[in-house]
């Protein structure tokens, strides 16, 4: 990518600015080797605001934002202006030329910057993208089937199922209990939403249990669990549903609470399931105390894929994905923008959407983990560590596909 900046200023501009605020405006815009170099010079004063003007516009729409203050422009050895920026340039280069004209300070700047996808990290061995044949149809592409939601947890029946959605799956059906399918119904409009009894005010329960199996059997991938609540009918629902069903799935939030409440479950499961534990689910499934997972996070997943005989998605920082088999990858981001309700619901839907493709579960649940990841890395380089919503990423994740896609995968 190659971006050019021009800013011109008056001279007389920067040195009323000088004189009416004095110390304040120059620490505010320059740096302390640039006000030793300028040395109250008005026109070296002036060619430096310039230049910091152009870089600032070439950098306009990349998602890098620089101020004044951490861009420094000194002489190189010879006497050129150079460019140093101070921060994560990602890899940005900026030449910068400064001419004096009429009392003015004119600069241009020249921005070269790697293509979207060399800011990627390094992805795992086993991220793989489902192909995209050019005569596909939706069938071609699978059904995603998720059970979600309840009253008050709506959000995460939304999120599960756009997710999957947004990662490529064909056709996705939603499953909520009957007096919150409206909300669903309103808010979902490429997802099918699906109401389903009920056994309490927006809780779904074992009453469902035959038309839950009925959709899921005809599910390329499903998705259980977030924001179902704790109903212990609910809970009966989940248990008898992981036993019968046939397709994959991923298990997360209130099936993995369930499932901590069945440990007769261990290595019963089922082919294909995808368990996403958060530390505090992790040692709910485990028996075992957070701090000893933290202590030993690729350990602790690979003893609970084992145990359960699932694919184990361990989350936080620099997310850990074992495999019975003892296959195990960690991710190598790490992004505390994440670090919000649900973005998890996100993953879930994510990793179902892959396995939907055609993915195998493993390949599907370190690929899943990848692109979301990055995706939150990239809106966090645009909007900072905080304030990412969990909705955001649902934009974000074809265009990280699409990069990868780029890319060769």
């Amino acid at each position: 990518m190659q971006r050019i900046g021009v800013d011109a200023v008056s001279v007389d501009r920067i040195a009323l600015a000088v004189k009416r605020s004095g110390p304040g405006f120059l620490k505010k815009v320059y740096t302390a080797a640039e006000v030793a170099y300028c040395a109250g010079n008005s026109e070296r004063l002036a060619g430096r605001w310039a230049a910091k003007e152009a870089v600032i516009k070439c950098f306009d729409g990349t998602g890098i934002c620089f101020p004044r203050r951490r861009i420094e422009v000194l002489p190189g050895p010879s006497g050129a202006p150079r460019v140093r920026l101070l921060g994560d340039h990602r890899g940005a280069r900026v030449e910068v030329s400064i001419t004096h004209h009429s009392a003015l300070a004119v600069a241009t700047a020249h921005l070269e910057m790697p293509e979207a996808a060399a800011s990627l990290l390094p992805a795992p061995e086993s991220v793989l993208l489902p192909e995209r044949p050019r005569d596909a149809h939706k069938g071609t592409f699978g059904t995603v089937v998720v059970l979600a939601g309840s009253l008050g947890f709506t959000g995460a029946a939304y999120l599960a199922s756009t997710a999957a959605a947004r990662t490529g799956a064909g056709l996705v059906r939603l499953l909520v209990a009957d007096s919150i399918y409206p909300i669903l119904a309103a808010k979902c409009t490429e997802v099918m939403a699906t109401p389903v009894p009920e056994v309490a005010p927006g809780a779904v329960g074992h009453a469902a249990y035959d038309t839950v199996l009925r959709h899921l059997s005809t599910a390329d991938a499903g998705v259980v669990g977030p924001g179902l609540g704790r109903d212990h009918s609910t809970w009966r629902l989940i248990v008898d549903l992981l036993v019968h069903v046939s397709c994959p799935l991923v298990l997360d939030a209130d099936a993995l609470n369930a499932l901590s409440e069945s440990p007769r479950l261990k290595g019963r499961l089922g082919k294909g399931r995808v368990l996403t534990p958060h530390p505090g689910e992790m040692a709910r499934l485990t028996g075992r105390s957070t701090e000893l997972i933290a202590s030993d996070r690729i350990g602790a997943a690979r003893k609970a894929a084992k145990e359960w005989g699932a694919i184990v998605v361990l989350k936080g920082a620099r997310t850990v994905v074992a495999h019975p088999d003892g296959r195990c990858s960690e991710d190598p981001h790490e992004v505390p923008a994440l670090a919000t309700g649900g973005t998890g619901d996100v993953l879930a839907g994510m990793i179902a959407g892959l396995m939907a493709q055609g993915s195998e579960p493993y390949s599907a649940a370190v690929t899943g983990v990848y692109i979301h990841a990055s995706a939150g890395r990239r809106l966090a380089q645009r909007f900072g560590e905080s304030g990412l919503l969990a909705s955001d990423l649902l934009f974000e994740i074809p265009q990280v596909m699409n990069v990868l896609r780029q890319g060769g995968l």
